[in-house]
C-alpha cells in the first residue's frame, strides 16, 4: 500500500484536521485518506464489520460516576468469607 509524507502543512489546519477526526470517531490518517480520495473521486469503500475478541472499545468510555457506581456495586467481589476457608 502506497503512503505519503505531508509537509507544510499549516498548524491551524492539523489542528482542525485532528478535531474533525475526533468528532468522526476515527484516525487522522484515516480522515487525511478518505478526504483525498473524496476529492480525487474514488468512492468510499463501505465499512465492515469488525469483529473483536475483547472489551478494548469500550475502554475509557464510563463517565467518572459510571465507574464509581461500578466499583462500588462490585466491592463485595473482593471480599473472602473466612467461613468458607476453613
Amino acid at each position: 500500500m502506497p503512503s505519503m509524507s505531508i509537509r507544510g502543512l499549516d498548524e491551524r489546519a492539523l489542528a482542525r484536521l485532528k478535531e474533525r477526526a475526533e468528532r468522526e470517531g476515527s484516525s487522522l490518517n484515516s480522515l487525511v485518506v478518505r478526504i483525498l480520495q473524496e476529492d480525487a473521486g474514488v468512492p468510499a469503500k463501505p465499512r465492515q464489520l469488525q469483529k473483536f475478541d475483547d472489551l478494548d472499545a469500550l475502554a475509557g468510555t464510563w463517565t467518572p460516576q459510571q465507574a464509581a457506581d461500578f466499583e462500588r456495586n462490585t466491592a463485595t467481589f473482593g471480599e473472602i468469607d473466612p467461613a468458607l476457608w476453613k
